[in-house]
């Protein structure tokens, strides 16, 4: 449940409601999303994504020297320590950055709902009717 609490407000920073597209992450669900993505991946990958979620959601606390964790901040507060995540100084907190972004951009672009606001049409396959 924390996982998911920090994954879904790490979507919600990433992609919000009324940004770029009008439906953001919340009404994609973008984090059960990537978490069904997720389910048929080794343990281990498994077990890294729930520490570095983990050490995300005590960031503000362990480096900003926040009272709040990250799921406390409001949606500005948790994207702007995030970005920070994105440039920092220690090559660990940039790759996490990197990979969660990644993945939550991999499981957004993935909706159809998505495809008419950046001009894809779709599978260029497309199974015959019988």
């Amino acid at each position: 449940d924390h996982a998911y609490r920090t994954l879904s407000r790490l979507a919600t920073a990433l992609f919000p409601e009324g940004g770029a597209f009008a439906g953001g992450a919340r009404d994609l669900d973008l984090a059960r999303a990537f978490d069904a993505f997720l389910a048929d991946e080794p343990e281990d990958e498994r077990r890294d994504l729930r520490r570095a979620l983990a050490w995300l959601e005590w960031g503000p606390v362990l480096y900003d020297r926040s009272a709040h964790t990250f799921s406390l901040l409001d949606d500005a507060a948790r994207l702007a320590h995030f970005e920070r995540w994105s440039v920092s100084g220690d090559l660990l907190r940039r790759q996490v950055a990197v990979a969660f972004r990644r993945f939550l951009s991999l499981v957004f672009y993935d909706r159809p709902e998505v495809w008419p606001h950046i001009g894809y049409d779709g599978p260029m396959f497309r199974p015959v009717a019988r």
